[in-house]
């Protein structure tokens, strides 16, 4: 028996949010494509929007990796440790840019939904490709939570960088307008 039966559902349902999601993400760019972009902006776009559709497309690969009929779970789980591996390295990389970026006065909220829940999650990704040779369909429950975990995270961050171009960057761009 394949310990990747009866998750089929779940990838499903949860790639095709991410996929929903990103799509979303660009009908919002292109909707506030027309404000002036200063270079601060570019610089906070890179270190807040675009983490948003890697998380996003994270959870698309994995369901894919995850919804294809593996005969086991072995390669499924070198493939999930390695985008784990990536997006610890990314997450590090979003930090850095996160600290250069002048464009915005990071909080801590930045922080713990743009650092810390990504890097968690998928270390959790990591962590389970690891430990899926020992006990396979408990480990899977763990690859579920670190998915859920970058789709909420994603979805927080999106609405938060599209609460923050309406309420605050179209207001200052109305208020500064002749």
């Amino acid at each position: 028996m394949n310990a990747l039966n009866g998750w089929e559902n779940f990838y499903v349902i949860v790639g095709s949010s991410a996929g929903a999601l990103i799509g979303l993400q660009f009908v919002v760019i292109a909707l506030i494509a027309g404000m002036p972009v200063a270079r601060a902006d570019a610089q906070s776009s890179s270190a807040f929007a675009t983490p948003s559709v890697v998380h996003f497309g994270a959870v698309l690969v994995l369901s894919a990796v995850l919804a294809a009929p593996w005969s086991g779970i072995a390669t499924a789980a070198i493939l999930w440790g390695f985008m784990g591996l990536c997006g610890i390295v990314y997450v590090v990389v979003v930090a850095l840019r996160m600290r250069r970026q002048t464009g915005y006065k990071t909080v801590l909220e930045d922080w713990l939904f743009h650092v810390v829940l990504p890097i968690a999650a998928y270390a959790l990704l990591t962590i389970s490709a690891f430990a899926s040779r020992f006990d396979a369909p408990d480990i899977l429950y763990l690859v579920g939570a670190a998915a859920l975990m970058l789709l909420l995270t994603g979805i927080h961050n999106a609405w938060d960088a599209v609460t923050y171009h309406v309420f605050v960057r179209r207001r200052e761009h109305r208020e500064t307008a002749p």
